[in-house]
């Protein structure tokens, strides 16, 4: 039975409370002093979204499946998240992690319909309240949220085509609950179905009760939308993984053999042909015009990320590739939980959409042929056997002071020196000969190391997979 919600305002009265605490610390608007108890849980979770349910709209957490407030006579779900400055963009917001909605619940969610689920119950209509997470360090004790500012907070309701998505992405969940027959021993290959979902995922892992969030990813274009960042629209709405592979499939039959500069040409492309050509060509592919695929709404929402995959003409990979750069901040003492860590949640939350070219001619990569897509999702074998030991090894490295710079020598062991004449150095991170999974240093100015780690100068430094893993990852998939 469901319990009756008592928690009942207008939508001014809502603007009217939360108005009165915009850039203001949660430790200033606690007049019901929730921070209190703290003192004895140093390490309790959720302390801001208490803050926001007790000392500003005057009620206790409580674990009904019914949303939190009813505002103007509408059932709406107040979720308190996160906010922090994006590393990639300056003054820019992000999210801070993905946002828990509802318990998967396979006993229930078998006899439901996406309409009247607990699961849009929850989505259909959403309060978000932003605080800004300015601290430095990924995790800080839950004392610390008190210094943190309220910066916004905002109605949503999830257009028609966003809402299909939704439904798409929870029948995906729904359907493969209801073929296990209750047969719990399957329930550990729910994890796998992040390669299909497009909005959200499940986690933690079985045994482990797993719930449903809405990707970090979402939730950041969600953010930026408020803060007035938006981003492109494509002219056609795709719901499902298997609708834009479709269109994949599609660009492959008009383009496939052609060069990168006819390419160019066709979709009037200005500018250097190099390989970053291809992210811009597979905008204008599917209709757009930004020079980034993360630029594209759809694309940004989902976590699809656009890779160059350049092949040797006997099928070789022929470079290592280059995921995403190191957060050094978020490697603190006493947190070296994986799961919760940056490297964690990029392997988690996004898919590489491959690009995939033919190469003819090392010197000119307008010579290339476009061969197709592949789209690649990261493993949970990858994830627990490759990705983690290196996250564990840079966290031991940084937090134990055993980070060192080492020259690199040549075959005849002198240090190599780079064109401009400095010696070539790198870090003791885990090298390429190590693991399929390692960390590099990369600049554009081969004279300037920006990033410091334990007072140790170096290139920002990046995680990267081998080619030749890449290739063999490859392999196993078809062209879509």
């Amino acid at each position: 039975m469901a319990i009756e919600i008592e928690h009942k305002f207008t939508k001014r009265d809502v603007e009217i409370l939360l108005d009165c605490c915009l850039n203001r610390t949660l430790g200033e608007i606690d007049r019901n002093h929730v921070f209190d108890k703290t003192i004895k849980s140093p390490k309790i979770t959720g302390i801001a979204g208490d803050v926001i349910e007790q000392s500003v709209f005057g009620y206790k957490a409580n674990s009904s499946k019914e949303p939190d407030l009813i505002v103007d006579g509408v059932k709406t779900e107040l979720k308190t998240t996160g906010i922090r400055f994006s590393k990639k963009e300056k003054n820019k917001y992000e999210a801070k992690e993905p946002v828990s909605i509802t318990a998967v619940s396979p006993n229930t969610i078998i006899d439901e319909e996406f309409n009247t689920s607990h699961f849009w119950q929850k989505l259909e209509h959403l309060l978000f309240v932003y605080y800004l997470y300015s601290s430095a360090k990924k995790t800080v004790p839950a004392a610390e949220y008190a210094a943190f500012l309220v910066k916004g907070y905002q109605f949503v309701e999830f257009s028609d085509d966003d809402k299909e998505i939704l439904k798409q992405d929870w029948l995906i969940v729904r359907n493969f609950i209801q073929s296990l027959n209750k047969n719990p021993s399957f329930y550990p290959e729910i994890s796998h179905l992040r390669s299909k979902l497009l909005f959200i995922d499940t986690a933690p892992k079985w045994p482990h009760p797993p719930r449903f969030r809405l990707k970090r990813s979402l939730v950041t274009s969600i953010v930026q939308s408020h803060f007035k960042e938006s981003l492109e629209q494509l002219p056609q709405k795709y719901d499902t993984y298997s609708e834009i592979d479709s269109k994949c499939g599609e660009i492959t039959r008009l383009y496939k053999g052609w060069t990168v500069s006819k390419l160019v040409k066709e979709f009037e492309i200005n500018g250097k042909i190099d390989k970053g050509i291809g992210e811009r060509l597979v905008v204008r592919m599917f209709g757009g015009s930004a020079k980034k695929m993360q630029k594209i709404d759809l694309f940004n929402k989902i976590g699809l990320i656009g890779k160059t995959i350049v092949l040797t003409e006997k099928g070789k990979r022929t470079e290592d590739m280059k995921l995403f750069r190191i957060d050094f901040d978020e490697i603190i003492p006493d947190n070296n939980n994986f799961s919760e860590s940056e490297i964690y949640d990029f392997f988690i939350g996004n898919q590489v959409l491959c690009i995939m070219f033919e190469e003819h001619d090392k010197n000119d990569f307008g010579k290339n042929t476009f061969i197709g897509f592949k789209r690649l999702s990261f493993s949970d074998e990858l994830i627990d056997f490759c990705v983690k030991p290196v996250w564990e090894r840079i966290w031991h490295l940084v937090i134990n002071k055993e980070l060192k710079d080492i020259p690199i020598l040549d075959k005849h062991g002198n240090v190599r020196i780079n064109k401009t004449g400095v010696p070539q150095t790198a870090p003791n991170f885990p090298k390429s000969s190590e693991s399929v999974v390692f960390v590099r240093g990369d600049s554009s100015d081969s004279t300037k190391k920006t990033e410091i780690v334990n007072g140790i100068r170096m290139y920002r430094q990046y995680i990267w997979i081998k080619g030749s893993y890449v290739s063999e990852m490859l392999k196993e998939k078809d062209f879509i």
